[in-house]
């Protein structure tokens, strides 16, 4: 099927959700906006061409204006959902407002449509339960930026179908996502796992004073994080010893058992480790400052994927 005959609802048009509008319009599809906040959606679209327009300074949108006018805002939730083949959740991080609105979604949207929730944190089995159409629910969480990190975690409950997951699957890849696919439901999903695990010992570590705040930002952003742009962590490992993978873990699975032995706990979390954290970090969250962070790790990440794009053509 054409994109142009493609139809998606982005229901829920904050930051994730802007993006999202914008990821399938540059794809080429028809996307309807809608938002139960009339100041949010009214200024959804002013936004989206803002985003447009930076992706095509950095050739990850080939015509912004093209993409903008496959965009419009529906009148309604109804409206928003009609022809829709894909709905995009992105409402708020509360059960309760999940379940409510997937009960609509359910109701409303085409019985063959899929219906995903960007939720980071609560498992599809929460909201979708009760619902008629349950099997074709899942959720599809994406990393923020999501115009820019590609990653999609796709993860169903028990009841999902698995034809969900494979058209789920298809769909984002074709709008050049990156989709994952979480087995089974767990808690944070995979990425969140990761990234708390890692998060963790980094409080530990600043907390009890073996390093700097910002020397640990550098450690991860000059060091880990540039190798893990291009290699995951078990590619890293291959290619670390000359027997692959079975040498790495025949010459350092003693070294990680003792560092796993004194893995840091939730107790990083809690005072006083947590105001050393604070306090070891000289900078102030003002507006200026986040945006200008927020500019400047927009423009980066921008750039690191136009790189790797041009190394697999």
């Amino acid at each position: 099927m054409p994109n142009s005959k493609r139809n998606v609802a982005i229901v829920g048009v904050g930051l994730i959700g802007r993006a999202w509008a914008a990821i399938f319009a540059r794809a080429g599809w028809n996307v309807r906006l809608t938002d139960s906040h009339a100041p949010t959606l009214s200024a959804a679209p002013g936004l989206i061409h803002e985003e447009l327009r930076a992706l095509n300074r950095h050739g990850l949108a080939d015509d912004p204006e093209g993409a903008m006018a496959r965009i419009s805002v529906a009148s309604d939730l109804a409206d928003a959902l009609k022809d829709a083949e894909f709905v995009q959740e992105n409402g708020p991080e509360k059960i309760e407002k999940k379940i409510a609105l997937f009960a609509e979604l359910d109701r409303l949207a085409a019985p063959d449509a899929l219906l995903a929730s960007s939720t980071s944190a609560i498992v599809a089995s929460r909201f979708t339960e009760s619902l008629r159409g349950r099997a074709r629910c899942l959720v599809g969480h994406p990393v923020n930026p999501p115009h820019l990190v590609p990653l999609v975690e796709l993860c169903g409950a028990l009841w999902t179908s698995p034809e969900t997951v494979s058209r789920a699957r298809e769909i984002y890849r074709a709008i050049g996502q990156v989709p994952v696919t979480v087995n089974k439901e767990i808690n944070g999903f995979v990425l969140n796992r990761l990234q708390g695990a890692l998060l963790a010992e980094a409080f530990r570590l600043v907390g009890e004073g073996y390093m700097s705040a910002e020397d640990l930002d550098h450690t991860v952003k000059d060091g880990l994080g540039l190798r893990w742009s291009f290699l995951g962590p078990f590619e890293t490992i291959e290619l670390n010893a000359p027997g692959g993978i079975p040498d790495y873990c025949a010459r350092y699975t003693g070294f990680y058992k003792e560092l796993a032995a004194e893995a840091a706990g939730p107790e990083v979390y809690t005072s006083p480790n947590v105001d050393r954290v604070i306090a070891a970090w000289p900078h102030q969250p003002t507006t200026d400052r986040v945006a200008k962070l927020t500019a400047s790790r927009n423009e980066r990440l921008a750039a690191l994927v136009a790189h790797k794009a041009k190394q697999t053509d």
